[in-house]
Parts: C-alpha cells; sequence; structure tokens
C-alpha cells in the first residue's frame, strides 16, 4: 500500500494556497518571474524526490528494478490519489506560468508535462522497492490526472470540472491501525474506507445562455469503498474467541452538491487566498449514496 500519493493531498493544498491567491496573472511576459518560477518548481521538485527517498524510501528493502501491476488493490483508491494530485499539480504550475505572463495555453502544457515528469520519477524509486515496482496503472492515473487538468486550461481558460477530496471516520482502522492509521492524521492518509473523491462541476454555466443558478454552484458525484481492510479486495475475518466478524468489501457511489469558492467573486486577497485553499476539498453537504444495489439518503456527509 503505497502512502505517498496520499501525502501529497496535503502538499497539494497547502501548495496551492501560496500559488494562486499573491498573484495576479500578468499581461505580458515577465522573464523574471519565468526563470524564478521554473528554478523553484525544478529545484523543489527535485528537493522532495530526494527528501521522500532518503527519509521514506530509504527503510524498505531494495531488489533490481521490476514492474508491479496493483491495478486491482483499494478498490483503485490509491489510483484515484494519483489522478487527484497529478491534476493539481498540473494546476498549480500553469497558474505560477500564467502569473509570470505566459499564454494560458502554453502554461498550460508546462503544468501538464512538469506533472507527469514529477509524478512518473516516484515509479522509478518504486520500481527498486521490493514491497511495490512500477507500476503503468500508476503512470496511466497521473497522466490522466494532468491531462484532465491541462485539456480544461488549453480548450477553455478555466476549469470547469474540479477534483475534490473529503474523509471520514470509517470506524475500521482499529481493526488494522498498522495499515489504516492508528490516530486521526495517519487515518486521513491510509484508510480509504473513509476517503471520497469528488468531481465537482455546474453543468448549467457551460453554455453563454444566463442560469438561474449562480456561478458557485455545483453538483459533485464522488467514489469511495468500505469495508476494505486488505488490499486485493477479499473479505478479511476477524476472530474474537468463537465469534466471527467478516468484513466485504464494496464500492460507493455518491451525487451531492458543492461549492466552487474561487468563482465566488470578492476583491479581499486574504478571502482569494483562503477559497483557493478550501477548493480542494468537497464542502460536507447532504448525498444520495448508491452501493450494494441499494440507494440510501445521508444527510451530512463528508
Amino acid at each position: 500500500m503505497k502512502r505517498w500519493p496520499l501525502l501529497l493531498i496535503l502538499l497539494v493544498c497547502s501548495r496551492s494556497i501560496l500559488g494562486q491567491g499573491f498573484m495576479y496573472r500578468a499581461d505580458s511576459l515577465h522573464k523574471n518571474r519565468v526563470i524564478g518560477v521554473s528554478a523553484s518548481s525544478v529545484g523543489l521538485g527535485v528537493g522532495s524526490i530526494l527528501a521522500l527517498k532518503y527519509v521514506w524510501y530509504d527503510d524498505f528493502d531494495k531488489s533490481p528494478f521490476h514492474f508491479f501491476d496493483d491495478s486491482h488493490e483499494w478498490g483503485q483508491m490509491d489510483k484515484l490519489g494519483h489522478f487527484y494530485t497529478s491534476f493539481h499539480f498540473s494546476t498549480l504550475i500553469s497558474d505560477f506560468y500564467q502569473w509570470s505572463g505566459v499564454k494560458p495555453r502554453k502554461a498550460a502544457l508546462i503544468g501538464g508535462a512538469y506533472s507527469i515528469a514529477y509524478m512518473t520519477s516516484f515509479e522509478f524509486l518504486d520500481a527498486y522497492n521490493t514491497e511495490w515496482g512500477f507500476s503503468w496503472s500508476d503512470i496511466s492515473f497521473n497522466v490522466a490526472g494532468a491531462a484532465s487538468s491541462t485539456i480544461q486550461t488549453y480548450f477553455w481558460n478555466e476549469r470547469r470540472v474540479n477534483l475534490k477530496f473529503s474523509f471520514h471516520e470509517s470506524g475500521l482502522a482499529q481493526y488494522r491501525p498498522s495499515v489504516l492509521g492508528n490516530d486521526f492524521p495517519s487515518r486521513t492518509l491510509k484508510d480509504y474506507n473513509g476517503q471520497t473523491y469528488w468531481l465537482s462541476f455546474n453543468p448549467f454555466n457551460w453554455t453563454k445562455n444566463e442560469s438561474f443558478l449562480p456561478e458557485w454552484f455545483n453538483i459533485s458525484l464522488g467514489y469511495s469503498i468500505n469495508n476494505q481492510l486488505i488490499g486485493d479486495g477479499g473479505s478479511y475475518v476477524l476472530t474474537n474467541g468463537s465469534q466471527q466478524t467478516v468484513f466485504t468489501p464494496y464500492r460507493q457511489y455518491f451525487i451531492s452538491l458543492d461549492v466552487d469558492f474561487e468563482k465566488i467573486h470578492t476583491n479581499s486577497r486574504a478571502l482569494q487566498i483562503l477559497f483557493r485553499g478550501l477548493n480542494c476539498l468537497k464542502v460536507p453537504f447532504p448525498a444520495v449514496e448508491y452501493s450494494q444495489g441499494k440507494l440510501a439518503f445521508r444527510p451530512f456527509y463528508f
């Protein structure tokens, strides 16, 4: 179970806050900004890769370069972690270059290329790890995530569909705390049963016709899993004396409401910073869940 894509969720959110709030896009090319952004992006990228290599990867046994097919594990939740992280890194770098005066289409391509290159570098670290390996499914979701952001900026100069994340306590970590986390911060990153990934969008504002709904009003489609305590998706049997509890994993699909904070117009720079950061996360709202062939209403879901 690879942790680093989920750890990057926090990095993405914090860098998103720093990356957009204090800057306004330049009308013309600022070479000094371009140089600074390029140097910072490369420096931070290489630095974080080396840091994770020595702090995280060196604690695991090594083996020769090898491939590993983990596409079936954890209900593909870790793949959505790749998709989400790659999407937001592509978005962030694109925003930085637009701030530097680079045209939106060119900035979008730079952001997408950076995200793919950065995320792929970790696959080469995984490739020499005995427990994991170079995963083509990870690469596929990295590319798809970066492309989702790049295509929207390239053709629309805005992101009409955003990717968001939410988490709640599933109550399952107590049974395997070493895998699913032994406190709230670690469970947020490790317990896939409590995580939900969302596609958030406002379909009513995609045309030039005026909508009766505000721009910031969004519909969200979510995906998660439940009752999964082992990676391969099999049932987990907990034995307590003569009693047995069987956890059988299943998928969950949601539809809910959401807020696109970046569509809320304000002249306050502090609010712009706050809204940019909040837009990584799904707003708690009522939701309709479909799972195990049944519909259920969640009056408050996060």
